[in-house]
């Protein structure tokens, strides 16, 4: 029978049932977004990014609200993908910063936590829009204090009263929101909110629910396979221990020892409290992780099980190629450090190569078929030796991931140029000048990148009606920076109907990038026709190599 308290124990089942709820909902939350592109991802970011978190509450030694709410807060933070991603750890983050000192969680401290919550993601948005995730958290924490303040006892009442609420205020987003209802559809992260909520009060509920860890591993991004759960165990020795902290231990840190126990093990829990870091690690080399761990302080409670004697001979081979590999990594040659450096999202082998021939240190993959994680940034970032970072997200849906990491990093100056397409990130590149001042350059940047207009050639999922154009499934869409400018049956009209709504008298350069499914034939005749068209413009064919979106054209 559920209680009108929640404890550690079951907050922690109400989250992993959420997030399971989330993760087998993506698909349908995907289809759901408003443009009817193959890239829709809005379920799959918010899905990984609460995954994270899901690996980091599986994974906790101690039952206790404090390790639990920062299991949740800094997983989830790191994990952020996606706009809807990180507005969803914001809650999280909020949420947390009222449960953590707490025992048990009554009815007030709910309703406290979900205020929290909203206050905390709002502040993250820089244009908070109604209509979205956001709407439907802020109705959720409303309804919250309105069933506190008429003295409502019931925990399963309460809750249940408020997802109802959520659900009311998620139907009315298409009357907040003209594109929503045009398309015919409600906002895909309040419905991933509320399939968070749904999953939780069914857990609350006492409904049996499937919580092992493998079903979290395989759903998160970039997690190795259990060692436990599969007969070939690549990590024989089973490694615990506390660490007592002596130094500043940070977020930052926390990585970058997450980091290194990752290149010699798997089945990492890092949990970091005020003086203390408990440390579970599967490796082929205790002595390894050990020798790290007390650059940081003294240790204690420590515990090394041997979890496949029979497996020993090829455990210790694994050992020492572990052993070999970090030694190779140590003995490479360290950069020095310099005073500017670059980072760039970038999708495709051509992009890449625009990219590194242009300056920029590090490219991090993503952008079109998947948002990389806060945390992909922060290892991005890593790699690069310099005191100040430019970062160009090249895509609208990754600038609020990109914005945290200068909450993540501490020793080195990060400059977001909000940068929206792969061409204005290419723009802001080429306009750096080495001997004006960071300030001077951030400035430049935007002011360059908002002469670049930017369109998209894709084909459409599903039938819909947007700006005022009829969509078929098949058809083929040109999008622009402010919605659809083409749609047809046929790729080249709409390419160059596109281009023809792009253009103005002040368009001195058509750069064309051609995706991995269209020849180097068919892009050079698509440029010679816009040339030939647009006769006092330099029409420029390169090789992108992006998925998904056949042209990627600009025009500045």
């Amino acid at each position: 029978m559920a209680s009108n308290k929640i404890d550690v124990r079951m907050l922690s089942k109400m989250f992993l049932a959420g997030a399971q709820n989330l993760e087998a909902k993506k698909e349908w939350i995907n289809e759901l977004n408003v443009f009817p592109v193959p890239d829709g991802d809005t379920g799959t970011n918010m899905s990984m990014t609460i995954m994270a978190a899901a690996k980091e509450v599986s994974g906790l030694i101690d039952d206790d609200m404090e390790s639990l709410a920062k299991a949740i807060s800094s997983g989830s933070l790191r994990g952020a993908r996606g706009n809807s991603g990180v507005i969803l750890s914001q809650l999280f983050r909020g949420f947390c910063k009222v449960i953590k000192t707490e025992k048990e969680i009554d009815i007030a401290v709910l309703t406290a936590a979900t205020e929290k919550a909203v206050e905390t993601a709002y502040k993250a948005v820089m244009k908070p829009k109604e209509g979205t995730i956001l709407t439907v958290a802020k109705g959720a924490s409303i309804k919250a204090r309105e069933l506190k303040d008429a003295g409502v006892t019931d925990m399963g009442e309460f809750i249940g009263e408020v997802i109802k609420y959520a659900e009311y205020v998620l139907s009315q987003t298409p009357e907040m929101l003209p594109v929503l209802k045009q398309a015919g559809v409600v906002d895909s992260g309040g419905q991933g909110l509320l399939e968070v909520l749904k999953g939780a009060y069914d857990a609350f509920l006492g409904k049996e629910l499937n919580f092992s860890l493998g079903d979290i591993s395989s759903a998160a991004p970039k997690v190795k396979v259990d060692a436990e759960a599969s007969a070939n165990i690549k990590y024989g020795y089973c490694t615990e221990f506390i660490i007592l902290l002596t130094k500043h231990f940070n977020i930052k840190h926390e990585m970058d020892f997450k980091a290194y126990l990752e290149s010699i093990g798997d089945s990492i829990v890092v949990v970091a409290d005020d003086d203390i870091v408990k440390v579970h690690v599967h490796t082929n080399d205790p002595g390894m992780a050990i020798q790290k761990a007390l650059t940081f302080g003294q240790l204690s409670n420590m515990k090394i099980d041997n979890m496949r004697l029979e497996h020993q001979e090829k455990v210790v081979k694994e050992a020492e190629k572990a052993a070999a590999a970090a030694s190779v990594e140590e003995a490479a040659p360290v950069e020095e450090r310099k005073e500017v450096g670059f980072i760039s999202v970038s999708v495709g082998a051509g992009m890449d190569e625009i990219f590194t021939g242009l300056g920029v240190d590090c490219m991090i993959s993503g952008g079109q078929t998947m948002n990389p994680s806060t945390e992909d940034m922060v290892n991005a970032i890593d790699k690069v030796n310099a005191d100040t970072i430019f970062v160009f997200p090249n895509n609208k849906n990754i600038i609020l991931a990109a914005n945290q990491l200068q909450y993540m990093v501490e020793d080195k100056k990060i400059v977001v140029i909000p940068t929206k397409t792969v061409a204005q990130g290419i723009t802001a590149v080429i306009n750096y000048v080495p001997d004006l001042s960071v300030e001077e350059n951030e400035a430049v940047m935007l002011e360059e990148i908002k002469k670049v207009k930017t369109g998209q050639v894709t084909y459409a999922v599903r039938d819909t009606e947007i700006d005022d154009k009829v969509i078929h499934e098949g058809d083929y869409m040109g999008i622009g920076d402010t919605g659809i400018l083409a749609v047809g049956r046929e790729q080249e009209p709409v390419t160059l109907a596109m281009v023809d709504e792009m253009m103005d008298d002040d368009v001195e350069l058509i750069s064309i990038y051609y995706g991995e499914e269209v020849t180097e034939e068919e892009a050079q005749a698509l440029g010679d026709k816009i040339q030939e068209k647009y006769a006092g413009c330099d029409v420029e064919v390169q090789f992108g190599g992006q998925p998904v979106y056949y042209y990627i054209i600009s025009a500045e």
